[in-house]
């Protein structure tokens, strides 16, 4: 089994070299049967580990010993439990069908062959990061599905905006993972060992110690931990005020908008908080930070939502209120919940996405929803499996992300963390504005008259088979991954690997009411989150199917909140005046003051300046007469005397 394990990784790291080191010889047909097929390895062995897992096999050991320093280890190892295979097979069947799905979209781009390296390293990458024992190779995992994501959103190099972008991605990304690098170095400081099980181990023993973050301030060890690792988190999940960098990734290709935004970089903020529940267990001030970003997050994020025109920009502000929705969960202790919604958003999201390639493909690269419409009747497939995605992300019933996000909901309600009636008005508010903009997308893309231009319409068709059917195969579990939320949620799935305090028990208290999945829809249409979702479509159809005049009414009649939302909130503004604004400032200060004042004007001209002014007082006595001479060795005398005698 343990050569299984390594195959799971390893694959996709074949792939990317064959394709990315000779993908000039071997072409663009074997570039992309390879990586495709070295992916579907992947998923096959992550498979027979989940059922394995299912069975009672779990894995904890080491791989391969990197450094040894002192008794401390850095290690390569695997911990294979009902978590890890989880992500494990998330992570491969979304990659697969987003490899799959590229030779479509991609066909006529001329670094064909070195976008499936990119994106094999990208799966490979995740994996090394899901499959860890260790914060040593969490780190190298997190690390390097950044350094890939990077590469993934500038692919296009040319466009200035794509260069911007990825730059803009790299740069937060470091803001949050520098918190994330203080908060291991204080686990290795404190613990001495980067085990997982060996630090969750010693975790109880260090609950009453202190740590003095400022002078004469102690601030307990654990939840100093925690949040510098949650805000390693906030940059690699986009939470707020860390989440600017992901809207700007859509100038990547759509493929891998949807790898990113779907089942892989994203999400790895939320499955390495729910790895260290034994740790964040401790710390409900953490907790509660948590559940606070999440639910600013969420709401606000969906905001902004609701006023954007491109179609891809749209889908990345629902990712952005997700990830909060998620961010929530994990703060309230239902992380079960967290990693439910987690799988279940995979799915519909990367439809959602792909959907999306889909529509840009057939409106020859047009993003703009205003100049879409009635694409329904060209696009039938394209339009059938996003309408599934639609339905699940606005949580109507029988869908996997009513399931997912209902328990969340309930879950916020029952939890007893401070902040949490806060972060229950964000999700319960979200529940409407998702609804209103996912439908709002639907509605402006696929449905009323046509707005392209006449070229565009007459070359109007159903994209090609490699595009549709991944979107058909992922619009399945679209509807039915959420019809597991028994044994996942409330059951004893995550037993041996999730840790809950005895005082955090909002999961337990709602599964004692869950009745089973049948129950639990009937139950919805009499809560809030049903009516208020039904609200949102409603809302939706009327304004951009039934009176298309009075958004642009409401737009001028509240014009300021409008360009507030369309201007997310002036927080790059702020950024970019701020931080780029105060580093050009202060290194213009620098310059002026310290390198032409102080370095060249007082250090080096001054010291000529000194020099030639001591010059010119020793010039006066070399004047070739014995007298003057005479005089000046008197007063050397005279001098020597004084500091000699006193």
């Amino acid at each position: 089994m343990q050569t299984l394990y390594l195959l799971v990784p390893l694959a996709p790291l074949v792939g990317a070299l064959t394709a990315g080191l000779f993908g000039r010889y071997i072409g663009r047909e074997w570039s992309h049967r390879v990586t495709i097929s070295l992916v579907l390895v992947s998923l096959l062995a992550s498979l027979v580990i989940f059922f394995d897992v299912l069975d009672g096999n779990v894995f904890n050991g080491s791989v391969y010993t990197w450094l040894v320093s002192g008794d401390t280890r850095f290690e390569v190892g695997f911990l294979i439990d009902q978590l890890s295979a989880t992500m494990m097979v998330v992570v491969s069947f979304v990659s697969l069908m987003v490899h799959i799905y590229t030779i479509g979209y991609m066909h006529d781009d001329a670094g064909y062959q070195r976008f499936f390296s990119y994106i094999s390293l990208f799966t490979f990458s995740m994996m090394m990061l899901v499959m860890s024992n260790n914060f040593l190779q969490l780190f190298f995992g997190w690390e390097a599905v950044g350094l890939v994501s990077y590469l993934l959103i500038g692919f296009w190099y040319t466009r200035p905006t794509a260069i911007y972008a990825n730059m803009k991605a790299f740069l937060v990304n470091r803001v949050g993972d520098f918190g994330f690098l203080l908060g291991i170095a204080l686990v290795l400081m404190y613990f001495g060992t980067l085990d997982y099980v060996s630090v969750f181990e010693q975790a109880p023993t260090k609950v009453d110690e202190t740590i003095a973050v400022f002078p004469g301030i102690p601030w307990l060890l654990v939840t100093v931990i925690c949040i510098l690792l949650f805000i390693g988190a906030m940059g690699k999940s986009a939470q707020f005020p860390l989440h600017v960098w992901l809207p700007d990734s859509m100038e990547g290709p759509t493929p891998i908008s949807a790898l990113i935004h779907a089942a892989t970089m994203v999400t790895a903020g939320i499955f390495m908080v729910a790895r260290m529940s034994p740790l964040f267990e401790l710390s409900e001030t953490a907790l509660s930070v948590i559940l606070i970003i999440g639910g600013i997050t969420t709401l606000f994020m969906a905001l902004v939502a609701v006023v954007q025109n491109d179609i891809k920009r749209v889908v990345a502000y629902s990712t952005l209120s997700q990830l909060g929705y998620m961010t929530v969960a994990l703060g309230a202790s239902a992380y079960s919940a967290a990693i439910f919604h987690l799988m279940t958003h995979a799915f519909f999201k990367a439809v959602l996405f792909l959907g999306a390639g889909s529509v840009i493909i057939a409106m020859h690269h047009e993003q703009n929803m205003q100049k879409m419409g009635g694409l329904r009747r060209y696009m039938p497939i394209t339009y059938g499996t996003m309408f599934i995605a639609a339905l699940a992300s606005a949580g109507v019933p029988g869908f996997s992300g009513f399931f997912s996000k209902d328990a969340i909901i309930e879950a916020v309600h029952y939890a007893n963390v401070p902040g949490v009636g806060f972060a229950y008005f964000c999700v319960l508010t979200t529940v409407f504005v998702t609804a209103l903009y996912t439908f709002r997308l639907i509605f402006m893309t696929f449905h009323g008259t046509t707005r392209m231009d006449e070229h565009t319409k007459d070359h109007l068709h159903e994209s090609p088979w490699v595009v549709t059917l991944p979107l058909v195969i992922l619009a399945l579990p679209t509807i039915a991954a959420g019809w597991f939320i028994g044994p996942i949620v409330f059951g004893d799935y995550f037993n041996q690997v999730i840790h809950v305090s005895p005082q955090h028990n909002a999961i337990e208290k709602l599964g004692a009411e869950f009745t089973g999945i049948v129950g639990m829809m009937i139950h919805a249409l009499s809560t809030a989150p049903f009516w208020l979702s039904v609200a949102g479509i409603f809302t939706a159809w009327y304004l951009y199917c039934v009176r298309t005049d009075i958004p642009e009414k409401i737009k001028l009649r509240l014009g300021f909140l409008y360009n507030l939302l369309d201007r997310k909130y002036y927080i790059d503004e702020l950024y970019s005046w701020l931080f780029a604004g105060g580093t050009r400032t202060l290194g213009t200060a620098l310059w002026k003051f310290g390198d032409m004042k102080i370095i060249d004007g007082f250090l080096v001209n001054g010291t000529a300046r000194a020099v030639a002014f001591s010059a010119t007082l020793v010039r006066r006595y070399q004047t070739g007469y014995i007298y003057h001479y005479a005089f000046t060795m008197i007063v050397g005398i005279f001098i020597i005397l004084t500091f000699w005698l006193y």
